[in-house]
């Protein structure tokens, strides 16, 4: 029987890219799941931080080509690949030199929130479903890491809903401790409005603009909600505006792998 998909998307992913405790996770789960049950692919950005020659990427020029449109401009997507030391499993990166090309990652070099992270975002979340379409690899479940994934749960309940690509897949968002404090530029919630099945109050949720948006928005709109940090402040709140969906608490090294896996059969 062939095994069910399983699409990690993700800001960030160790060796490649560790700026929080969602990398960690994502590359301690990914080998480990790919051999327990689920076929496993990862999809994260090509920041310019990440080393290509060590790393070993290389242009997928078969699935490159891709213009994204947001807000009526295009943005060449160029994607990559790598295979995670020591598994079988593909790490496919997102490019585009206007994005990713600095060697900082959210923040300039004095710290300063950049001004178009919220077009990054779009860029990344639209990419990725545009990206699995051309994979022709259907997914049964995305989970996704970050609040850049933030809109992926959305988009697949709105302007890709009736794609058969994702006809059968289901969204897990982790939730995680919060990592800015700023708020995204303003025509985020414009920007965000990709096509014409997704409205103004598809994406209300965002309005504030900050972390803690982005990150109610992801679970609102996802089908399943993990905890991946141990304290979350607020968490109560947080759950009780998303409403009951299937819900997996906290689990510490020793327990996140079969906790994840068991999990993850639940929703298939």
């Amino acid at each position: 029987m062939e095994k069910k998909r399983l699409l990690y998307v993700t800001q960030e992913m160790d060796p490649y890219l560790v700026l929080t405790e969602a990398g960690n996770i994502v590359k301690k789960l990914a080998p480990y799941i790919n051999d327990n049950g689920l076929e496993v692919r990862v999809l994260m950005p090509r920041f310019g931080i990440i080393n290509e020659r060590r790393n070993r990427l290389h242009e997928v020029v078969r699935l490159s080509g891709i213009n994204i449109i947001i807000d009526n401009d295009d943005y060449p997507l160029i994607i990559k690949v790598a295979s995670l030391p020591g598994a079988r499993i593909q790490v496919y990166f997102l490019d585009n030199e206007e994005f990713f090309k600095r060697k900082t990652v959210f923040n300039d070099d004095d710290e300063k929130f950049f001004d178009d992270n919220a077009e990054r975002m779009v860029f990344f979340c639209k990419a990725t479903l545009e990206t699995v379409k051309k994979f022709g690899w259907h997914p049964n479940i995305i989970h996704c890491h970050g609040w850049m994934t933030s809109l992926i749960p959305v988009y697949l309940k709105t302007q890709y809903a009736k794609d058969p690509v994702f006809a059968h897949t289901k969204t897990v968002y982790s939730l995680y401790e919060k990592t800015f404090k700023e708020k995204l530029h303003k025509n985020f919630l414009k920007l965000a409005l990709i096509g014409d099945e997704i409205k103004d109050k598809d994406v209300a949720v965002f309005k504030d603009l900050n972390n803690e948006a982005l990150t109610a928005g992801g679970a609102l709109y996802a089908d399943a909600i993990i905890q991946g940090s141990e304290n979350i402040k607020e968490l109560d709140a947080l759950k009780k505006q998303i409403g009951k969906k299937p819900f997996l608490p906290y689990q510490d090294l020793d327990t996140i792998l079969p906790k994840y896996t068991e999990f993850y059969q639940s929703l298939l």
